[in-house]
């Protein structure tokens, strides 16, 4: 049997375990290279308008740093879901601007 114990923590780096995950993610394509598709949704909602932006093709943390700007921008709520981003209330023509600045190409969707 052999002994191969593996040190998952330690005082000086905090959780090994964490810069092997990172260092397997991809890196996000550049902003230029991506179009992005702004859509406007209520279903299932109760109602209540979200302005969802979709096509992305961004790794976890690049999708929550976007969508916090995102959010502070528009002054308004939101989450990602499912590789998506959705913001409260509707702010499509904000976030298209928002969007072209970082380099995005973007396409606002449906009416």
């Amino acid at each position: 049997m052999s002994n191969t114990h593996r040190t998952v923590w330690s005082s000086e780096e905090g959780d090994l375990r964490k810069q092997t995950q990172t260092a397997t993610q991809t890196k996000s394509p550049l902003p230029h290279q991506q179009t992005l598709y702004l859509h406007r949704e209520s279903g299932g909602r109760g109602g209540k308008v979200v302005s969802v932006v979709r096509n992305l093709a961004l790794s976890e943390d690049d999708l929550k740093s976007l969508a916090k700007k995102l959010k502070q921008e528009c002054g308004s709520g939101g989450t990602v879901k499912d590789g998506t981003i959705e913001i409260q209330g509707e702010h499509r023509q904000r976030m298209a601007e928002v969007l072209q600045k970082l380099g995005y190409k973007v396409k606002i969707a449906g009416g």
